[in-house]
């Protein structure tokens, strides 16, 4: 066995491996590394920067060490095993990695840093602890695609999201990050550990799933009342309660799921399920007719419609009762007779305690009948489209990255009128997109986004 740690100055052709001593660092400056059937490379308190090609197709690739380090480069490694054994320290990622068999944890974290790791379909995690396990509370996630046809306690990748169900799902797509997650205003909490499952087939599922967790992804939520909670774009959630949980052994388990989208921890008292599920101005001969929706309440009190001409100074116009506690959808309604063109809305709801929650803003616009909009731009996780059509419509909003390649698209429905549809791009790298918009008779808009 063949051991390079920080002490070694190892020499290949091509000047693949150059420990720098200035900074302890393993380099491959642009060779072609392969390394075969019982090969075992120990990286000891070394960086690992690949700015070549790093391609193993079988052995073990083993982190040691008791210090922080981290794996880096131009291009993306591609490790056959990789196994985690650092004492009381962490691995970090600062690029993409793929793993093709194990990704194993002896001691210490891996930290994804806003990074992803994609494990090939017949690759899995092994040996994940409370101490030693992936981590990355500000972003990145583990990725596994598998063929899931009628599962029965099925693990993919060993992830962690256990899935049974009798119909065929078929090509399946299970993200796991460790983002605690909010909704669209900002508020609630999560556990340190979310699942996107994305199914081919995602309809009339009927699906059980164990969602297992650490202790140390509490994220200081009481363990006793977890509940699940569901959203189709990391912003308008649903609470779907439980049907057990099981402290000792970290698991909640809900059946029934009709789709998947994402999914996650909360307890009632972090709710996630946000106030505002739709916002939306129409124009009538009668002024303009403001809607909203509610899909959760707790502890609501009234609701405070505001207008503005210039979206800074604000007049309260119309104050209507809440439902004060509910968790199906509600429906409000107020119609403003002296709206006038260019008029902005917004809806503050104010709960018993007398804390206020803001909706979206709106701008009503009864001389324009077809456009769209894009706010806040630069952006950090989400962003408002801002559609206003003469009659309902479907949008269709694509993402395309600097090559051309379409990384996401969202369809919506919206009603005549101007709405608001919430874009989740909290998945996507650091960058600039292009956003295309169609909508309506053929009508379509390019933006320049850019994700911070």
């Amino acid at each position: 066995m063949n051991k390079i740690t920080s002490l070694s100055i190892i020499a290949f052709v091509g000047n693949c491996l150059l420990p720098q001593l200035a900074k302890a660092q393993l380099n491959n400056n642009g060779a072609t590394i392969v390394m075969g059937s019982g090969a075992y490379l120990v990286v000891d308190d070394l960086d690992f920067q690949n700015n070549g090609t790093f391609a193993q197709t079988a052995g073990t690739v083993q982190f040691t060490g008791s210090g922080n380090t981290s794996i880096t480069g131009s291009a993306q490694p591609q490790f056959y095993n990789l196994l985690l054994n650092k004492t009381s320290s962490s691995l970090l990622l600062q690029n993409h990695i793929t793993v093709n068999n194990q990704l194993s944890f002896s001691s210490g974290l891996l930290n994804l840093n806003n990074y992803n790791i994609t494990l090939d379909a017949a690759a899995s995690l092994n040996g994940e602890s409370e101490s030693s396990r992936i981590t990355g509370t500000i972003g990145g996630y583990v990725q596994i695609t598998s063929n899931l046809n009628a599962p029965s306690g099925v693990n993919p990748g060993n992830l962690g999201a256990v899935i049974t169900s009798a119909q065929n799902l078929g090509s399946t797509v299970i993200r796991r990050g460790h983002v605690s997650q909010t909704n669209g205003s900002g508020l609630g909490s999560s556990v340190f550990r979310y699942y996107d499952i994305v199914p081919t087939n995602n309809s009339a599922l009927n699906t059980t799933l164990n969602f297992n967790y650490f202790d140390a992804e509490l994220n200081s939520l009481d363990e006793n009342a977890l509940i699940v909670a569901t959203s189709p774009n990391a912003i308008n959630w649903n609470s779907k309660g439980f049907d057990t949980r099981n402290i000792i052994t970290n698991v909640v388990t809900k059946s029934g799921f009709p789709d998947f989208a994402r999914v996650t921890l909360t307890t009632p008292l972090s709710a996630l399920p946000l106030v505002w599920g739709a916002f939306n101005t129409k124009c009538a001969e009668s002024g303009v007719v403001i809607t909203w929706k509610t899909l959760q309440e707790a502890n609501t009190n009234v609701f405070y419609v505001r207008r503005s001409k210039n979206g800074r100074d604000w007049q309260t116009i119309a104050t209507l009762p809440a439902a004060g506690n509910s968790n199906s959808t509600s429906t409000y309604s107020y119609t403003d007779p002296l709206s006038f063109t260019g008029a902005v809305y917004r809806i503050i709801q104010e709960d018993r305690d007398g804390m206020q929650t803001l909706s979206p803003v709106l701008q009503s616009n009864c001389t324009v009948s077809d456009a769209v909009s894009v706010y806040p731009n630069p952006l950090y996780s989400s962003c408002w489209v801002s559609v206003q059509s003469a009659n309902s419509t479907t949008v269709m909003m694509r993402i395309y990255d600097t090559k051309g390649v379409l990384v996401k698209q969202q369809l919506a429905n919206v009603q005549a009128g101007t709405s608001q549809i919430a874009l989740q791009i909290n998945g996507l790298s650091h960058g600039l997109y292009n956003l295309v918009i169609s909508w309506g008779n053929g009508n379509r808009k390019a933006l320049k986004i850019e994700k911070l």
